[in-house]
Formats: structure tokens, sequence, C-alpha cells
């Protein structure tokens, strides 16, 4: 299955906005600056369709994204959660982020799949790991995505990927094995395209 199209659908600042799009949901989220945007631009081959800023913290809505097959049938959303961690704001606004994701997650029925973006330079954090147990504890299978790998050395990338997978090898089920990613050496798409791909066929 290719992807040929995809276009920016709106932003909601409460899941309870988000119209009803009866499509399946791959969110994407991660530190604030980890590059959601890039990744989203990467796998679909587009320069500016997600905004990119250099500003953390810029996202602050559930942003989505419909994806197209290459038959021109509406496939899936991308939705792009709002990041945490390094931004800059008051502690009650990013208070009203932790509850806009924690609310999208545990109210969208049509969320397949949670990639969860993790700066390789920092590896994986305790923050992320508490995240990622949140998401199997609400049934979300993860896929952890070590970006921006062409900042760091091939060995210095692997070394990180490996540190991370034994972090993960002992949450147990739903979770994937990490993988490396970046955006400007398009490194891991296929990987993501591939585990999209099954998410949004599975049926259960």
């Amino acid at each position: 299955m290719k992807f040929a199209q995809a276009r920016f659908v709106g932003s909601f600042p409460a899941y309870s906005q988000v119209p009803k799009l009866n499509l399946p949901e791959i969110a994407i989220g991660g530190r604030s600056n980890v590059g959601k945007s890039s990744l989203i631009n990467s796998l679909l081959n587009r320069k500016k369709l997600a905004q990119i800023s250099k500003t953390p913290g810029k996202t602050r809505m559930l942003n989505y994204f419909v994806v197209q097959n290459d038959a021109g049938k509406e496939a899936f959303h991308f939705v792009d959660l709002p990041g945490y961690g390094y931004a800059r704001v008051p502690a009650g606004e990013r208070q009203s982020w932790k509850t806009l994701v924690e609310g999208y997650i545990e109210n969208s029925a049509r969320l397949k799949g949670f990639v969860l973006l993790v700066d390789c330079r920092r590896g994986l954090q305790d923050t992320e790991l508490e995240f990622i147990e949140y998401l199997l504890l609400h049934k979300v299978k993860t896929l952890p995505a070590m970006t921006k790998a062409d900042k760091l050395s091939r060995v210095e990338a692997n070394d990180a990927l490996r540190e991370a997978a034994c972090r993960v090898k002992l949450l147990g089920s739903g979770i994937h094995h990490p993988i490396l990613h970046s955006s400007v050496k398009k490194t891991g798409n296929e990987m993501i395209w591939r585990w999209v791909i099954e998410r949004i066929n599975d049926e259960s």
C-alpha cells in the first residue's frame, strides 16, 4: 500500500471538539522540539505540511492530518500531539497540555498506535519510560523512534539504540523494538510505514 497525498485537517483544543472523522489514527508525540513536524513531513515527502518551529512547545493542540492511499481514498489520520519537557511556558499551561493528551489517548476509539519520538542524543529517559507504561496500560501499541540520528556517528547512534532497546525490553508486549530515525536522511521511514500499515489494518 502506498500513500500519495496528505492534507492538514485542523487543530483542536480538546478531543471533544474533534469532528467524527471515522478513520484509524496514528498519534505522534514526544518531548518538545524532538522533531514531530519534521518526521511527519519526511514520512509524507512534504516540506511544509506540518509547520516546523525552533521554539519548543509550539504545538499546543491536537493537529490532524488526513492521509490518502494511491487510489485517492482517505486511509487514516496522523495526529500530532503537544510536546512536553523543555517548553518555557507556565506550569498551568503545561498541565493543560497533559490533560489534552491524556484525554485524547483515553477517549479516542480510533487510536491504533503511538509513535513516540525520542532524541537519540539524550536517550530514553525515565519520563519516556513512564509514558510508555501509561500507553501500554491503555493498550496502545507503541513504536519508539530515536530521532535526529544524523546528529550522531553511526557508532554513537547504534549505542543509543541498544541502550533504548534494553530499557524497553522489560515493559512487556505492545512495545515495538526502538528504531533510528533521521528526517534529513529519511532513515527509518520505511520501518515506520510498515508498522503504521500493520496498525491501521488491525481490526482488534
